[in-house]
């Protein structure tokens, strides 16, 4: 990658920002900005010559300007109060700034941290920072130097030994100012022994154009158990370029669903590193693309050491002239025996025009594993519409049924009853002759 006159007006905002923000830190947050800055001032935006970007063109991004989220936008809790989930906490960031007005107090047991990133760096420097920029690289990935040079605030989560923490919490990131770009930072520390859920979820309350370039760590101690649940539902002219860095020790576990519903560009970098004996890891996801919508899901999860376990389930629906992009790698190190690892990609086209790209992956260089993966790129099995036709049920019904089963297999996982019911009932909505298939299951 090179620099161009593209990144010139992203290098002046990190500038601006990095000149009026403080460093509670006093040096190392600083020194991580300038870090982020000169990468991406070195990297410059990835371009198509790239392998990691030959299907997506971030060109649409690099040539849009942005200004800087405004301090003071007001919202009333009815403006968010359709896109919170009963049954957890809601911390909410309005053009990535957050809001004590609209936020509830986290339940959460002594020695827990649940708070904005700012508050943290304030009042845990030291633990904040040995853990902030250490596992998205930003060395390697544009996107992350680029969102490390704006890191001004976020969620963080830290979670002490042996803690378990009952209460699901909800960060949710709402854009309500046409274009703005923000920068979103999570860092998520599970102690040994602790457990936790996090919903992380992205919605616009306007038609016009945005950015969010979300970046998220998560570090698992030995035996750790966390739940993650993504749900992207931001505006058809919204660019969301994320990244998701997870680093696991001695048999934690970590799983984590993403579901794309929205976006005009979405790149969603799922990365994950197990570090120690006995990790489990799963990656799932479901993304839905209609008209001129562009999914891109990038997926790496490195086996270093022996005895883990990774599954990796994503599956797409394309309609009108959608286009969908899967890449996904499981690499297993030479040290990585009786690794056990599934990656599985399915894509259901429902237009003719739409187009999916999908390239699972292999690379193990240890001799005792059992390592499968897998692609599917189709349309709906007529034999099957017929079956259901000879039922009693209407074509356009049928299709909708053989189609919310599709997805239904990620949506069923979801463990928060009133998440999964919000899924539910957007694909209901979403689905022609809906009703019919709400009777149906």
């Amino acid at each position: 990658m090179q620099a161009t006159a593209e990144t010139s007006s992203f290098l002046t905002s990190a500038r601006e920002a990095s000149a009026q923000l403080p460093d509670p830190t006093g040096g190392p947050l600083a020194a991580l900005r300038q870090r982020g800055f000169e990468r991406f001032e070195a990297l410059g935006f990835p371009t198509t010559r790239m392998e990691d970007w030959r299907s997506t063109s971030v060109a649409p991004l690099a040539q849009s300007s942005f200004v800087a989220a405004p301090r003071d936008t007001k919202l009333a809790p009815e403006d968010i109060a359709p896109h919170t989930y009963a049954g957890t906490c809601s911390l909410v960031f309005v053009d990535g700034v957050f809001s004590t007005e609209l936020s509830s107090q986290p339940d959460v047991p002594e020695g827990v941290f649940a708070g904005t990133l700012q508050d943290a760096l304030e009042q845990r420097p030291a633990e904040v920072m040995k853990h902030l920029g250490q596992y998205a690289r930003l060395d390697e990935q544009a996107f992350v130097a680029l969102g490390t040079s704006h890191l001004q605030d976020g969620f963080c989560f830290l979670i002490p030994k042996g803690v378990v923490v009952e209460q699901a919490l909800h960060v949710l990131f709402v854009s309500a100012t046409p274009g703005v770009a923000a920068y979103p930072r999570l860092l998520i520390v599970a102690g040994e022994n602790s457990q936790a859920t996090l919903v992380e979820s992205y919605v616009a309350l306007h038609e016009g154009e945005g950015f969010n370039g979300p970046i998220s760590e998560f570090a698992l101690d030995a035996n750790a158990v966390v739940d993650h649940y993504k749900i992207q539902r931001e505006n058809l002219s919204t660019f969301h370029i994320a990244t998701q860095q997870v680093y696991q020790g001695r048999s934690s576990t970590l799983r984590s669903h993403s579901i794309s519903i929205g976006g005009r560009l979405v790149r969603n970098d799922a990365n994950g590193v197990l570090d120690a004996e006995g990790i489990s890891c799963t990656l799932n996801g479901l993304y839905l693309v209609d008209g001129d919508q562009h999914v891109d899901n990038h997926m790496r999860v490195d086996h270093a050491k022996p005895n883990c376990y990774s599954h990796e389930l994503y599956k797409g629906i394309l309609d009108g002239g959608g286009r969908s992009v899967f890449n996904g790698l499981i690499h297993v190190h030479p040290d990585a025996q009786k690794t056990d690892a599934v990656q599985s990609n399915r894509n259901l086209l429902l237009s003719s025009n739409s187009l999916a790209s999908s390239n699972p992956q292999l690379e193990i260089f240890a001799d005792d594993v059992r390592c499968t993966h897998g692609s599917t790129i189709g349309q709906l099995d007529e034999d099957a519409i017929f079956y259901l036709r000879s039922r009693g049920i209407g074509d356009a019904a049928a299709r909708s049924l053989l189609t919310y089963a599709f997805a239904s297999d990620i949506i069923e996982r979801i463990k928060i009853d009133s998440v999964r019911e919000e899924m539910e009932e957007f694909l209901f909505h979403r689905l022609p002759h809906g009703e019919i298939v709400r009777q149906a299951v």
